[in-house]
């Protein structure tokens, strides 16, 4: 018994060393450049080793990737479900998705023109994720699939729409919501 015993705490304890390198790794990747974000520096925002994190992620990939997978876990629970016909709770789980990960993803998009394939990888994926959600989210709105107004809706519900709103010109969470449903309700000309 003594020994199943060491085994889960060993384990427990490899599985919290994964997850505090990969918290770092995304600490890092949400207020630094990637160039600025090595092994070493990943390493001391995780309070370990290189080598220790070499060994849980082998490489600085595999610690960007992990932060990769887990944000994209994050965004699926709070957009993944957002209701079909529903514009205040859709705009509810966009603006609450923008509140918790939006840092993180204009660092990224502010890094995608610098020629890393890892990144141009990310926004791509980003920008395709975030269409599918407005046409699944609108799309009862929306009987002829009009392009430009799919268009419209992407940018109306942009990160750099929440940006402009929240971070730029400083307006609270409420009022962001609700200028965007605002202006996703005129866009679909519903009230």
């Amino acid at each position: 018994m003594a020994r199943n015993y060491k085994m889960t705490k060993r384990s427990e304890m490899a599985s919290q060393t994964t997850a505090n390198i990969i918290a770092a790794a995304e600490k890092l990747l949400t207020y630094k450049t990637l160039e600025e974000i090595n092994l070493k520096a990943i390493a001391k925002e995780a309070g370990t080793t290189v080598q220790t994190v070499l060994r849980h992620m082998e490489s600085r990939e595999g610690c960007l990737r992990a932060v990769a997978s887990t944000v994209a876990e994050r965004v699926e629970k709070q957009r993944g479900n957002s209701e079909h016909s529903d514009i205040d709770a859709a705009i509810s789980d966009l603006t609450d998705h923008y509140e918790s990960e939006g840092k993180l993803v204009l660092n990224i998009l502010a890094q995608e023109h610098r020629g890393n394939s890892y990144i141009s990888e990310l926004t791509h994926e980003g920008r395709a994720y975030h269409r599918k959600w407005v046409e699944r989210c609108f799309d009862n709105f929306l009987p002829n699939h009009k392009k430009e107004t799919i268009d419209a809706l992407v940018v109306a519900t942009d990160i750099y729409t929440w940006k402009l709103l929240r971070l730029d010109l400083g307006r609270s969470r409420g009022v962001v919501k609700n200028i965007i449903t605002n202006m996703i309700k005129k866009l679909l000309e519903v009230s």
